[in-house]
């Protein structure tokens, strides 16, 4: 069985990276059935850009309403079997669309295969901490810590968004962490243990640079999770063990920077998450 791929890329104000993400799409050894762009609500080159230089891709401007409902406007706007997510500030390798729709065709029973990558960090390489190694298989307890998969190293089946839904639009950040959580919860993934990108860091327009501590959002994702009904008795206990180690965390600093809000919605989160870990282990 052979896959058509849809190409998602986001971005918000980017056009000095976006045409070297376009054009390492377009030098793909195996090239993408679509192409597709979401403009949310630039203000700089971007729409120039695409229609004078990429005609041939689809262009969508919305008014700015985050990256998640960028890419889930792209999914909407494409029906190939497959999408492969790109970050409009990374670059593909020739070979990351041959490889993994290879890897995926050759494995129907697996909906997500992603790879390693090449980290450069304000123009110079740097090597990944042992804590954002990459793997394949039953990832779930992996996934829990951080993202343990980058969008832009995915390639994932359209039916698997179609059962688990797409990115959260309420999470201004750390949505592909919420994302993986609800698929790996339930599905094992392929890893290429080879870099099919290069994946770039540094620079001032990064989500992590705009938002202070981003366990705040993965405390919400696990949350939510943990009302979902799709964990089973030991994926549950795990999320509640991270989830505490986190809230723990984010407490201690509240309390220091006299966040009284903050410290009451916590110690709400410890005292019901903590009873509940306290029975499972009467139990």
């Amino acid at each position: 069985m052979k896959y058509s791929v849809a190409v998602i890329i986001p971005t918000y104000n980017r056009a000095r990276t976006l045409r070297r993400a376009l054009e390492s799409v377009f030098e793909q050894t195996r090239q993408p059935e679509e192409v597709c762009v979401i403009d949310d609500g630039s203000t700089d080159s971007t729409e120039v850009l695409v229609k004078e230089h990429f005609s041939q891709v689809i262009y969508i401007r919305q008014q700015n309403l985050g990256v998640s409902a960028a890419r889930n406007a792209g999914v909407e706007a494409t029906s190939s079997d497959c999408v492969a997510f790109l970050d409009s500030d990374d670059e593909w390798l020739p070979k990351k669309l041959e490889v993994q729709l290879s890897e995926l065709e050759a494995s129907p029973d697996i909906r997500l295969v992603h790879s390693d990558e090449i980290w450069i960090r304000n123009g110079k390489r740097v090597n990944q901490m042992h804590k954002h190694k990459k793997s394949g298989g039953y990832i779930f307890p992996l996934c829990l810590p951080l993202c343990a998969i980058s969008p832009s190293a995915a390639v994932l089946h359209r039916s698997l968004l179609a059962d688990v839904g797409g990115f959260d639009e309420s999470l201004p950040a750390c949505e592909d962490y919420d994302l993986w959580l609800r698929i790996c919860c339930k599905e094992r993934v392929l890893y290429v243990d080879n870099p099919l990108l290069m994946k770039y860091g540094g620079h001032e327009d990064q989500l992590s640079k705009h938002y202070w501590g981003m366990d705040r959002f993965r405390v919400q994702s696990l949350t939510k999770l943990l009302s979902s009904g799709s964990l089973d008795a030991d994926q549950g206990r795990l999320v509640q063990k991270t989830l505490l180690e986190k809230v723990t965390i984010l407490r201690n600093g509240a309390s220091k920077r006299a966040k009284l809000e903050d410290v009451r919605y916590y110690d709400q989160l410890l005292k019901m998450h903590g009873s509940l870990i306290s029975e499972a282990h009467d139990d």
